[in-house]
């Protein structure tokens, strides 16, 4: 374990390092640049722009830029702001709890929504519930996240009014039920395709279970189905489910990003997507970085638990 995790751990660090560069390059090779705004700006004279531009180090070579970040980053100096001057951690960290709330609901009803479509569908294999799920899954799946978004903002929130169309909270009221009430359109949105996935998953991981020799040696045996279900497969299908929180996580990730974007959440996504239009690079890299980091977290995790569970598992 240790040797893999080891392992593992240069991995990753060879990948963030690789993600930081192609992160840096894009940003340096973008047009404009943070003090484009200001640029176009007539209180602002050319002297003044180059001016800043030689105090942030805009004008040195792309590797003296990047390598200056990097070491920056690695001493645990992220930068700051160039909008409020605030650091980027700090800044990342008032958004992200936004974030990592809407991911952990919308994880949790899909699990269990699509857990149990995934079930029925295995157990009633070729009926109508199964063809419909199946079909329903495939929808899902085919709908881009931001055009289900605004569908849900324009019939819930335009035409029956029964959701607020965005933001986190009401404006004077921070209670815990206001707070649901803002939080039901987005989960919704995000939970939909990752419902479509473990539905499909479970129902496959289901019928492979069910086709084993200690499920006919059950059934043989004069044990009923709920119990077969219940007590002998449920338990051996959701070993490969596990790998599936590890994987999922980056598509769930960008699906908030999206989706915090549409419903103005407060999270790291519209904080990304902010930082982007206003060129505001220390906080477009600052998140970058972060989510690479946690998506690398979520895949390992996942394989350390599917190891845990699973003692026939040898990571090597």
């Amino acid at each position: 374990m240790t040797q893999y995790l080891l392992k593992r751990g240069g991995q990753s660090l060879v990948l963030l390092l690789l993600v930081s560069l192609i992160g840096f390059g894009i940003l340096y090779l973008s047009p404009g640049g943070p003090l484009s705004q200001l640029a176009q700006s007539s209180n602002m004279a050319q002297e003044d722009i180059d001016r800043l531009t030689r105090s942030m180090g805009l004008d040195r070579p792309f590797l003296i830029q990047y390598g200056d970040w990097l070491l920056r980053m690695v001493r645990g100096d992220w930068g700051a702001s160039y909008r409020d001057g605030i650091g980027v951690l700090a800044t990342i960290g008032s958004h992200i709890g936004a974030t990592l709330s809407l991911m952990a609901v919308s994880t949790v009803i899909a699990a269990l929504l699509g857990g149990m479509i995934g079930i029925w569908g295995a157990v009633r294999r070729h009926s109508l519930m199964d063809a419909l799920s199946s079909v329903g899954a495939m929808i899902a799946l085919s709908i881009p996240t931001f055009w289900f978004g605004l569908m849900a903002i324009y019939l819930f929130s335009i035409k029956l009014e029964w959701l607020p169309a965005g933001n986190q909270q009401t404006f004077g009221d921070g209670s815990f039920l206001d707070l649901v009430h803002h939080m039901i359109a987005p989960v919704m949105v995000l939970a939909l395709v990752e419902t479509a996935v473990w539905a499909r998953f479970m129902r496959s991981s289901m019928i492979e279970t069910l086709e084993q020799d200690y499920i006919r040696t059950a059934r043989a045996k004069g044990a009923g189905g709920r119990t077969i279900i219940l007590s002998h497969a449920l338990r051996n299908a959701l070993l490969p489910m596990i790998t599936l929180v590890g994987l999922q996580f980056p598509t769930l990730l960008g699906g908030a990003l999206i989706t915090e974007t549409v419903f103005s959440w407060p999270g790291m996504g519209r904080l990304f997507f902010d930082s982007l239009e206003y060129r505001d690079y220390p906080v477009v890299m600052g998140v970058l970085m972060l989510s690479a980091i946690m998506v690398m977290l979520g895949s390992l995790l996942a394989d350390v638990l599917y190891a845990i569970a699973d003692p026939r598992i040898r990571m090597d």
